[in-house]
């Protein structure tokens, strides 16, 4: 995965920076999306973050507005030139997009601080913003400074038990995926397995840092009565840990649970029906029956 000489110095793959976000975490809030992700879930909504392009060159001729060229062998990108037409990211056939720029963690936080202090905090999403650990903990580094709230949006595939980069002292939280409970409709649902993403419902809870849990409902793909249920209970003893916080974006953890749209994926997984929201509000009673208060729908 990270073969580009462009990784050299510390420069990471950034799909897009959204100045203002209210969806991405608690209040205002910048949201990066970096490029790059290890499942293959059926239902991504957004699969061209999935991998890194890899130069073929295919989109070049067939952008518009001229905003990709060829440089050195590799696609470059001119956000400037870009309409956001996305020609490149339905010619495609490699689940990639070729309007990424290359950026240091420093360059990052100065696209942030362009929102300040319109902002409460930032929130690293993806693809899987764990692909860059370095990136994930010099950028925290730095927001934390200006007193901005840090959050990450991950699949759960980093081992936060280890955390070989240090991420959990500097970061405020983590907003977690489980796709699905069962480790058969895990492999089924991504493509991997899910023992890691159960581990990590534990080291996160037990740390005070796991701000949100959530699950993308396609009940014709896995078992979703039983990945609600286990998914509260799995997050309900650490509860007390979460709402003993101060100061601090993790106040109690919320399970977040959220309605397929067959919106921006795949055509082969087009036809999975969106569940009724008579279901959805079902779901949700579940989990609060579970004890999980701050369960919201979207």
């Amino acid at each position: 995965m990270n073969q580009d000489p462009r990784f050299q110095g510390k420069h990471y793959p950034v799909n897009k920076i959204i100045p203002f976000s209210s969806v991405d975490g608690p209040g205002n809030r910048t949201a990066v999306f970096v490029q790059g992700c290890n499942f293959n879930c059926r239902y991504c909504h957004n699969p061209e973050t999935r991998e890194l392009c890899i130069n073929c060159g295919e989109c070049v001729k067939s952008c518009p507005a001229g905003a990709l060229g060829m440089q050195d062998g590799l696609v470059s990108f001119d956000p400037a030139k870009c309409v956001s037409c996305d020609t490149c990211i339905h010619i495609c056939k490699h689940n990639a997009s070729p309007r990424i720029r290359w950026m240091t963690a420093e360059d990052v936080h100065r696209e942030i601080l362009k929102n300040v202090p319109f902002i409460r905090g930032v929130s690293v999403s993806g693809g899987e913003c764990t692909f860059y650990p370095e990136l994930l903990h010099d950028l925290a580094v730095l927001c934390k400074r200006d007193g901005l709230g840090f959050l990450l949006d991950s699949n759960g595939m980093y081992d936060f038990s280890e955390d070989p980069a240090g991420l959990l002292p500097v970061i405020d939280g983590v907003m977690l995926d489980v796709k699905a409970w069962s480790a058969e409709d895990h492999q089924r649902v991504t493509g991997c397995d899910n023992a890691l993403v159960r581990k990590n419902i534990r080291t996160l809870g037990e740390r005070g840092k796991l701000f949100e849990v959530r699950t993308v409902v396609v009940p014709e793909l896995f078992h979703v009565e039983e990945t609600i249920v286990e998914t509260a209970r799995a997050i309900r003893p650490y509860l007390a840990i979460a709402r003993a916080q101060k100061h601090s974006e993790v106040q109690d953890i919320r399970y977040k649970i959220i309605k397929y749209r067959p919106m921006g994926v795949r055509k082969e997984y087009q036809e999975m029906c969106p569940p009724e929201d008579a279901y959805l509000k079902q779901l949700a009673e579940l989990a609060r029956k579970e004890g999980i208060r701050d369960t919201i729908i979207i």
